[in-house]
């Protein structure tokens, strides 16, 4: 997995629909999902975005075969993280009048804010653990996430960046997006952010409910509105560990509504292949 953020990156085309990749050539099982003993001696995970047991057309999971399996990781701490709320947990006096708003200002210690320390929220509704609801955040943030991942089990995220492009490294592999772009993270696959451009703003939609699929089209036609083949995944790629045992990174998990840290001796960005139907995307807006 490249760290030069003018690599020319590789996507897979399709939204829902059956990926499948590998970084190194022979290492997707053929014909099984998880064999006794997978390629180069792989670890075979499944990643289910639905219930076991949903129907075909709504069942959305992923079989990722990494170099080292996700639960060899240190004990979950609480994490502090006091300005990303979930669902109607506040209770808040809203006027009911028309309210807008400007970009908020990029604090003054920008610089060192990552993707996870740097989230606002805006507006929340429903509620994370009966999975309904959505919240709308902004980013404000200006350090790439160097050593610490992030990993969402409350709800899927999209990312409308309005300010400088977003590197968006998961388990899946590399998404690249600048403003007039969109990504979207599914829930419980971990990514991090980087900011080749330095200081970046956007905006969140953190989704509780059922996921997000494209719009029945109906009357306006068979081509109306985006087409699934303009949307981009990304091909599998990992990372090397180079720490012989000692601490790599840093997971941050939200669940619950809360926050978590625990330390892990690897990279969770260590998958060499993947198949499935559950990917982050991005589109050209």
């Amino acid at each position: 997995m490249s760290s030069s953020h003018t690599t020319e990156r590789r996507y897979q085309s399709g939204f829902g629909n059956e990926y499948a990749s590998e970084a190194v050539a022979g290492a997707l099982p053929q014909g099984r999902n998880s064999p006794q003993r997978a390629p180069f001696d792989l670890y075979p995970e499944l990643i289910s975005g639905s219930a076991f047991t949903a129907p075909r057309h709504e069942n959305r999971r992923t079989w990722l075969y990494r170099r080292q399996p996700s639960v060899v990781a240190g004990r979950y701490q609480p994490y502090a993280q006091p300005n990303w709320h979930t669902g109607g947990d506040r209770a808040v006096a809203v006027p009911p009048e028309p309210m807008r708003w400007h970009p908020s200002p990029l604090p003054s210690n920008v610089a060192e804010i990552d993707f996870i320390d740097g989230v606002r929220t805006v507006a929340a509704n429903g509620d994370a653990d009966g999975q309904h609801g959505v919240a709308a955040h902004i980013y404000m943030a200006g350090r790439s996430m160097e050593r610490r991942a992030f990993v969402n089990a409350d709800g899927e995220i999209l990312f409308v960046p309005q300010q400088g492009r977003v590197v968006i490294t998961s388990e899946m592999g590399v998404l690249e997006i600048k403003p007039g772009e969109i990504a979207l993270v599914p829930r419980g696959v971990v990514f991090k952010v980087a900011l080749p451009d330095g200081p970046s703003r956007g905006y969140l939609c953190e989704n509780y409910g059922a996921q997000f699929r494209l719009p029945e089209l109906g009357p306006i036609g068979s081509n109306g509105l985006a087409n699934a083949r303009d949307f981009q995944a990304p091909v599998a790629a990992y990372e090397h560990d180079e720490h012989d045992g000692k601490v790599a990174y840093e997971l941050v998990k939200k669940f619950g509504g809360r926050f978590w840290k625990a330390p892990t001796s690897h990279s969770p960005f260590n998958v060499v292949a993947w198949h499935g139907n559950l990917s982050p995307v991005k589109y050209d807006t």
